[in-house]
């Protein structure tokens, strides 16, 4: 009889995880939506400004290199953004 509850509960809590991990995921996506909205809408609300006032000075200017100094390309993961499925 005791191993029947253990395993019974076992299954409840194996259940209860399994929803609990879907709705978190689900968050997950949502989250990340949103983050690369945002994204999107500060560049292009960046660029917008940057046609209003063309004389005015970037905010946050990049750095300029020439190609001739520059010998190794990096490109960080984060700035990579995998493809809607």
């Amino acid at each position: 009889m005791l191993s029947w509850v253990v395993a019974g509960s076992g299954l409840l809590i194996g259940l209860v995880s399994l929803v609990w991990v879907r709705r978190v995921s689900a968050r997950l996506e949502a989250l990340k939506q949103s983050y690369w909205e945002l994204r999107y809408d500060y560049t292009r609300l960046r660029s917008q400004v940057a046609r209003l006032d063309p004389e005015a000075a970037p905010s946050d200017p990049e750095p300029v290199v020439s190609p001739s100094t520059a010998t190794v390309s990096f490109v960080p993961l984060s700035t990579i953004r995998k493809k809607d499925r």
